[in-house]
């Protein structure tokens, strides 16, 4: 079957014809992979900053598509359902699962990075993580369904309340969703983003361009892991604020102690979601249309190209199978 993989050296993309086909195992199904969209996390792992376990290696994890086999102990009622993946499978047995917190399990199971990812034609998943989706959604909703629940577990861990001031940083694919999260709970996010095309997206989703002497935030969401980034992030909260960092620049940052100090500001990570209850919150959530991010598409073969120029695009790009 087809499939975009990746060789030892970085960017090294090509499309093959011959990767094997997955079988069903016991509790799982075989999605036929409609669209997949473009994580800042995969563009990590193609430039050679993360390294997969094996080449070639296919990437990919933001995936939807069609249930078109089962495995046993599969509902056969499940064929022929639209699906979205949720590409992190937790052990459900430690103490992080145990407790509710399945972003934590050691034992997590990472599709893209810790196995093989989902550019290409089927994949194998556990059933209990491809989620049906409404019908009425347009597949360019259902491919933005994974990063919008990154979004909303976010909003849920930083106890954001209607009426409160709140400040994003950095609009690039996750900090627009996340603006259009808050919108979406009756909450105006004002948002710092010095490219104008990406500001421009998150004040169309429901955000207002931040003023740059503003200090007075309560909740602060930093999404990019930008050194300069928490910097602004920590200099804008207010006294006594909330700072939520969803970001993974990959790289050690500094942040301004004292001032925390003084302040009393609560700095608190928040990575991806938690199984089961933050995709349903997604599935289910009063974001309506979150494909209104997407700003670029492209077919599978050309998916080296959608990669290399997705950092510039503001907004998210998705890559086409069908």
């Amino acid at each position: 079957m087809r499939a975009v993989v990746l060789g030892s050296s970085p960017w090294s993309l090509r499309v093959t014809d011959d990767w094997p086909e997955p079988a069903a195992g016991s509790g799982q199904v075989i999605v036929r992979v409609r669209g997949v969209g473009v994580c800042g996390s995969d563009l990590a792992l193609l430039s050679g900053r993360r390294r997969a376990p094996a080449y070639p290696w296919i990437p990919g994890h933001e995936a939807f598509g069609e249930v078109v086999a089962t495995g046993a102990d599969v509902d056969q009622a499940r064929l022929g359902q639209r699906v979205v993946i949720e590409p992190n499978y937790p052990c459900l047995k430690c103490p992080s699962c145990l407790s509710g917190r399945t972003s934590m399990c050691p034992e997590r199971v990472i599709v893209g990075f810790t196995a093989q990812g989902t550019l290409t034609s089927r994949v194998a998943v556990p059933a209990p993580f491809a989620w049906p989706v409404p019908d009425d959604w347009a597949d360019t909703d259902v491919v933005c369904l994974e990063p919008l629940a990154v979004a909303l577990a976010a909003v849920r861990r930083s106890g954001v309340a209607t009426g409160d001031r709140c400040l994003v940083v950095g609009a690039g694919s996750q900090g627009t969703l996340l603006c259009a999260a808050l919108a979406a709970r009756g909450i105006t996010p004002y948002v710092l983003e010095p490219r104008e095309g990406r500001r421009e997206l998150a004040v169309s989703l429901g955000a207002i361009a931040a003023d740059p002497d503003d200090t007075s935030f309560g909740v602060v969401f930093e999404t990019s892991g930008a050194d300069a980034a928490l910097t602004e992030a920590v200099t804008r909260a207010a006294p006594g604020a909330t700072v939520l960092l969803i970001g993974l620049g990959g790289e050690a940052t500094a942040v301004n102690t004292g001032l925390v100090v003084r302040h009393q500001l609560t700095l608190r990570g928040s990575l991806i979601y938690d199984h089961p209850g933050d995709f349903v919150a997604a599935i289910t959530s009063p974001v309506r249309s979150p494909g209104r991010v997407l700003r670029a598409s492209y077919p599978l073969e050309q998916a080296s190209e959608a990669f290399r120029a997705a950092s510039d695009v503001p907004g998210k790009t998705w890559i086409r199978l069908t």
